[in-house]
């Protein structure tokens, strides 16, 4: 038996316009339970705070998310330098 490697094959996404814009988010609230994590995108603005999208996923799932921002943040600083932070805003999203 032969162990071949195959290349990962592009996909195609489809999606409209307004969705491949994507939003601005400032600000994430991230909760879990024993089955899921649950991502809530928030936007902190002058108006208020408003939801702009929420992501469930599996503890599975998050673990491989957070390994690929790991990863992608390890090249981005290799490529641009390091991130500076800012100290996270002293308000509460309510």
């Amino acid at each position: 038996m032969e162990n071949i490697k195959s290349e990962p094959q592009p996909i195609q996404i489809n999606t409209s316009d307004e969705l491949s814009r994507g939003r601005y988010s400032n600000t994430m609230l991230v909760v879990h339970g024993p089955e899921e994590f649950i991502m809530d995108w928030l936007l902190q603005s002058p108006n208020g705070t408003h939801l702009l999208s929420r992501i469930i996923v599996t503890p599975g799932h998050m673990k491989r998310i957070v390994t690929a921002l790991q990863e992608n943040l390890d090249k981005y600083e290799q490529n641009f330098g390091r991130i500076k932070t800012a100290d996270p805003p002293t308000t509460m999203v309510q």
